[in-house]
């Protein structure tokens, strides 16, 4: 099971890094705090403070065509906020 999808990119997300040393995550949706805690510190060689996740709903939109009303929804996904210890860092954009 692979638990790190892709890393949040957002100026959100890039302003929380720096200030804050929290970095975003979207994750599998069937992984757990410690899982991920994991899997932060096997593929970037950080130490983890702590993880905080939150599922995100679906949103649901309703389009009016031609043929009638198409309704659908986007997947669910679970995001992860990882706070690492005081001096590490994530470079996301080194293997660009």
């Amino acid at each position: 099971m692979n638990i790190l999808i892709k890393p949040i990119i957002t100026e959100k997300a890039t302003a929380d890094a720096e200030l804050n040393n929290r970095y975003g995550f979207v994750v599998n949706p069937k992984a757990n705090k410690v899982e991920i805690k994991k899997a932060v510190e096997a593929a970037y060689g950080v130490s983890v403070e702590k993880v905080r996740t939150m599922n995100v709903r679906p949103d649901r939109r309703t389009r009016y065509t031609k043929t009638g009303v198409q309704t659908g929804k986007t997947n669910a996904l679970k995001k992860a906020i990882v706070q690492v210890a005081e001096g590490d860092t994530i470079d996301f954009y080194n293997n660009l």
